[in-house]
């Protein structure tokens, strides 16, 4: 191979100028760089999406309570659905970028990412919000007759 130590035969390790390495392996992707920037932007919005989940809560909470017509009850319903979707792509997002921009290409990583502490309280909101929607979806949704 032209361009390696090996090709030159020189026995000096020092005579290294102008040489390239024989293999070259990006590290990550672009694509997957490009994934964890919009995911890193995604993430800082967290707390405004739960906030806005909670006060969907409320709405829907206070529309039970208060006996209004099914078709009212359906809509705050569809909108906490909608608010607690938000909220999950969301955490989903930081869950992503915490894990690092590595993990986009490689499982292992993703796995490792789990393990640590920051990784696995992302994993928890996010299995909790997961498990809050699908219990929303089951039972909070009211079928209006059409």
């Amino acid at each position: 191979m032209p361009g390696t130590a090996y090709a030159t035969g020189s026995k000096r390790w020092t005579e290294f100028e102008g040489l390239t390495m024989a293999f070259f392996r990006p590290r990550v992707s672009r694509e997957a760089e490009v994934r964890y920037h919009a995911d890193q932007e995604a993430a800082k919005g967290y707390p405004a999406m739960l906030e806005k989940a909670r006060v969907a809560e409320r709405e829907f909470r206070a529309a039970q309570g208060a006996d209004v017509p099914g078709a009212e009850l359906r809509a705050a319903g569809v909108a906490l659905d909608q608010a607690i979707s938000g909220a999950l792509r969301s955490a989903e997002s930081a869950q992503r970028a915490t894990f690092g921009v590595k993990a986009y290409d490689d499982r292992i990583r993703r796995r490792k990412g789990r393990a640590t502490p920051e990784g696995a309280k992302w994993t928890a909101e996010v299995d909790r919000l997961r498990t809050l929607r699908e219990e929303h979806r089951l039972t909070g949704i009211v079928r209006v007759p059409g």
